[in-house]
């Protein structure tokens, strides 16, 4: 049952989510802590978290692992299976349909309308992650970790993945995780 779950899980992010990785993350986080409870909302901003920090699409990534997580290598496949699928039969038979409408009026509507609601999505869960955050480590370990994020980031140009490994090795060593 665990495998038709995870494929389910994908396979409707995938379908329903509209304008690519960030906008189906707030989709299967709600299924894989709210609805299936395979892991608590902390674990999920981690993964995604590492997952932003490795090249390439985050979708996949997060499907290879939860799905890895949940079902070992054959959950990992189906996950990718069910995240790649859609995406790649709606593009090879629909590719003319798209080539033929991508400038059209209506598309170009429903794109404008599309994207405030996926930054509300993604605002949302960056907002209950920063509570999370300010209760699970307090406010000092975030201000600090924010802080020096901020300026590295910003400032020094440092790569996020770099800051990503800091913040590992930051709570490894002042956190003990």
């Amino acid at each position: 049952m665990i495998y038709l779950q995870i494929f389910w899980v994908f396979f409707v992010a995938n379908i329903l989510g509209y304008g690519g990785g960030p906008s189906i993350v707030p989709l299967i986080e709600h299924e894989v802590v709210a609805v299936y409870g395979w892991m608590c909302s902390v674990e999920f901003a981690e993964i995604f978290a590492m997952g932003n920090a490795l090249p390439g699409p985050i979708a996949p990534k997060m499907a290879a692992f939860i799905g890895f997580e949940m079902g070992g290598v054959l959950g990992a496949f189906l996950g990718l299976v069910a995240t790649i699928g859609p995406s790649v039969v709606l593009m090879i038979l629909m590719m003319g349909l798209l080539k033929r409408y991508k400038d059209s009026p209506q598309v170009q509507r429903l794109t404008r309308y599309i994207r405030p609601t996926i930054a509300v999505l993604i605002g949302e869960m960056a907002v209950r992650n920063l509570i999370g955050a300010w209760t699970g480590i307090g406010p000092v370990h975030l201000l600090v970790l924010v802080g020096v994020s901020l300026l590295c980031l910003t400032k020094l140009k440092v790569h996020p993945a770099f800051m990503v490994l800091g913040a590992l090795i930051y709570g490894a060593i002042f956190l003990g995780y």
